[in-house]
């Protein structure tokens, strides 16, 4: 088969749910869309593992309440069986943030939020978001073959050089990060000491009532304190802030030249609601060449613009490596730019990211 045919291939999704009304809806939305196709659906664990071993789906989403095998133990079954990208549906509470978090710790390469009852025929919200990440992770599925997930990771390398008097110690890290982000941050945000000398501003993607409990669990694995940001809150050294779903973090004086923190659901029309273009912009703003930018793994081009003015004030410019990323999609958005002043793999970013903030960079 050439490259070109396989190329055009339909991506084949197997649906796992036991409501027979989930189970069409989600069909009706993946097959609605060309080079998407539904191979099978199961109702329970057992019968996804079935299905999988005889129809080898390119991408699995899966429910995490059915009888027998849940959807958490049915994925640790398919991660050791039949490894492949799973997106699991995920009910938006407290239990299901939660839930969602161990699924993506076990290997699981994204979830949806299920924000509706089981009745309602109000779920096109969810359409756009549904194929965006089964077309992601079919991507990711051809580009992290065995080989490539144990090859190591490239060395770190320079982008460009600077003069050395316009490099300065960063004030605050900026970071953003999507598909793939919740993992990544828990690999990395332990590494950082607990007397850090700066504070870091995160802009995760994640839908309401999942950003509290998130940075809830980055809390209890770190040494420095995570938090979700509140409106009007000094920024403290040494403290990580997590924005709120639903609500653009930015940053801007007070009259005693304090930074705080500002939260607003406005402006509407950006794609993603906390934005990190809105972080980033505000933190180059406010801080000039003191300001660190972050990109990390994710889907789309959000933070492109907002690294594009760290990197335009004077400040240092990380991105995520190809090699290390979920989706290698923000951080190549900004590569196409020629903002970033480095790129590492991810197991570098706390590393790269405490040298910058206590040494002066060199050339």
């Amino acid at each position: 088969m050439s490259d070109d045919i396989a190329t055009r291939a339909p991506i084949r999704v197997l649906v796992v749910d036991d409501s027979a009304f989930m189970r069409n809806a989600l069909s009706r939305m993946i097959t609605s869309e060309s080079g998407l196709e539904v191979v099978a659906t199961a109702c329970s664990g057992s019968d996804a593992l079935d299905k999988i071993a005889s129809l080898d789906p390119d991408v699995v989403t899966l429910d995490f309440e059915m009888p027998g095998l849940d959807g958490l133990e049915t994925l640790h079954r398919i991660m050791r069986q039949f490894p492949r990208p799973v997106i699991m549906v995920s009910a938006v509470t407290e239990e299901g943030a939660d839930n969602t978090f161990n699924a993506l710790a076990a290997g699981a390469f994204d979830y949806i939020p299920k924000q509706m009852s089981p009745t309602s025929l109000d779920i096109s919200h969810l359409r756009m978001d549904l194929v965006a990440k089964i077309r992601a992770a079919a991507q990711s599925r051809n580009q992290h073959t065995p080989n490539s997930l144990s090859r190591k990771p490239p060395q770190s390398s320079w982008l460009e050089t600077r003069n050395d008097d316009s490099c300065c110690v960063p004030s605050i890290v900026a970071l953003g990060v999507s598909t793939g982000g919740p993992k990544a941050l828990q690999e990395i945000l332990p590494i950082f000491p607990r007397d850090l000398s700066v504070p870091i501003l995160i802009v995760q993607h994640m839908p309401p009532g999942f950003t509290g409990p998130f940075a809830q669990r980055l809390n209890s694995l770190c040494s420095v304190t995570v938090r979700e940001a509140a409106h009007g809150e000094a920024i403290q050294r040494g403290v990580v802030y997590i924005a709120p779903s639903g609500q653009h973090m930015s940053v801007e004086r007070s009259s005693d030249s304090q930074a705080k923190i500002c939260l607003d659901p406005h402006p509407e029309d950006y794609l993603h609601v906390p934005s990190v273009d809105v972080l980033m912009k505000s933190v180059a703003e406010t801080f000039g060449n003191l300001a660190m930018g972050v990109i990390m793994t994710g889907m789309g081009s959000d933070g492109a613009q907002g690294m594009k003015a760290i990197h335009r004030s004077g400040g240092l410019t990380i991105g995520q490596d190809e090699a290390t990323c979920t989706v290698y999609g923000m951080p190549r958005a900004c590569a196409e730019l020629g903002v970033l002043t480095r790129v590492v793999p991810l197991s570098h970013i706390s590393t790269q990211s405490l040298l910058a903030t206590h040494y002066r960079r060199q050339a």
